[in-house]
């Protein structure tokens, strides 16, 4: 079969076609710099409280936290919000805003303790009372 030039131009048109969106596509993924980040100082955190994350939400700034002492229910101040199953250390039992050591994921966060030695189902509904405000 002889391939005649209308042929060839029909053929080069479906390639680029093909290969020009994945050109953008691949093209506008970037590397993002998120800047310098300060050394964090293991040894200081792991000597706080220990708490694990069981509950958190995407659409709401507060969330609970599990320590020795019962349950924790804090306020994002101003970054992320952990996500659940995270393991978090620092000072859970005082009121007032904290910084605490996400291990999971390797950096500080700031949170404000809004109540601290919860039940569960307290910590829940204060949780979720807030959420709904």
């Amino acid at each position: 079969m002889c391939w005649s030039w209308y042929g060839k131009a029909q053929a080069m048109k479906k390639i680029i076609l093909f290969i020009l969106p994945l050109a953008v596509i691949f093209a506008s993924c970037t590397k993002q710099d998120i800047g310098y980040r300060p050394p964090v100082d293991e040894a200081y955190w792991l000597k706080q409280e220990r708490a694990v994350v069981t509950y958190s939400s995407f659409n709401c700034d507060f969330y609970v936290v599990e320590t020795a002492y019962g349950f924790s229910v804090l306020q994002s101040w101003g970054g992320f919000t952990p996500l659940r199953g995270s393991v978090l250390y620092g000072n859970f039992s005082r009121y007032g805003v904290q910084t605490f050591y996400n291990r999971s994921e390797g950096y500080l966060v700031q949170a404000n303790v809004m109540d601290y030695w919860l039940t569960y189902w307290d910590a829940m509904d204060q949780a979720d009372y807030e959420c709904s405000r």
